[in-house]
């Protein structure tokens, strides 16, 4: 367990909890307890699917700026690719995942949010990426995911500008994909987590890295790499199970162990 993330494990769904009070800068130490936490969900047998939560007061306000100040040029030659791996070790969790974005995900918080799957946001949330007013940019994926998330205009308007995004605004747009009040978010993103705790787990990791991979070539090769996937999923025992239920009872009613 870290001292600043930590994976808490419940019925089927784990949680990546951020917590360095006051509003979870995210310095060095907790980006690779994120990576340690997202390999840990990774690994794990009994987590079918990850919520990503800064608790009930903000999601992440942003990398710690103070630290990065005192850093040259050659220390963040040496940082910056281990940043950037820290927050892509979880949109690399092959399982379904979701932000639940309570007050500011802004910067490296905004970055870590667009790497899972969903994002739930609370009604008073905001979300950004003011890099620009540092006289810097998104370092952690947030020039090329907000840009695959919301398109090139409104990711330059938002990069350009530094300019917060409110909630409403984030889901009108495609950043978040749903908004709920403040104190529903942990619930709605447990919720979804929940709905794959018995299900057939190498049918969604396939499903996912089908999506994922096919986003970043051409479509031929994404078609490929579906077709591939696809039969692959023909050597485990839930779409035997599956096929075979669907037979026998009819649609959605098949028992998966994940095998």
């Amino acid at each position: 367990m870290g001292d600043l993330a930590r994976l808490d494990v419940s019925d089927g769904v784990g949680t990546i909890l951020l917590d360095r009070p006051k509003m979870n800068a995210l310095d060095v130490q907790m980006q690779e307890e994120i990576r340690a936490c997202a390999h840990e969900a990774t690994d794990r047998d009994d987590v079918k699917a990850v919520v990503v939560y800064g608790g009930e007061r903000v999601f992440a306000a942003g990398a710690d700026v103070k630290e990065m100040a005192a850093m040259s040029y050659t220390d963040m030659i040496k940082r910056s690719r281990w940043l950037t791996s820290s927050v892509t070790a979880v949109a690399q969790i092959p399982k379904p995942t979701v932000s639940a974005i309570t007050g500011y995900a802004l910067g490296g918080g905004c970055e870590l949010a667009m790497c899972t799957d969903i994002r739930i946001a609370a009604d008073d949330a905001v979300l950004g990426q003011p890099e620009v007013l540092l006289g810097i940019i998104p370092g952690a994926g947030g020039t090329q995911r907000l840009a695959r998330l919301v398109g090139p205009a409104r990711a330059k308007d938002i990069i350009f500008t530094g300019r917060f995004v409110k909630a409403e605004e984030a889901e009108r747009i495609g950043l978040v994909d749903k908004v709920v009040p403040a104190a529903q978010v942990y619930d709605e993103a447990l919720a979804w987590a929940g709905q794959f705790r018995n299900a057939a787990s190498y049918a969604l990791r396939a499903a996912k890295a089908a999506i994922d991979r096919g986003l970043e070539v051409d479509l031929d090769t994404g078609l490929e790499i579906e077709r591939a996937l696809f039969a692959s999923l023909f050597g485990t025992e839930d779409r035997a199970a599956g096929m075979r239920s669907f037979v026998e009872n009819g649609p959605g009613k098949a028992e998966f162990k994940g095998a």
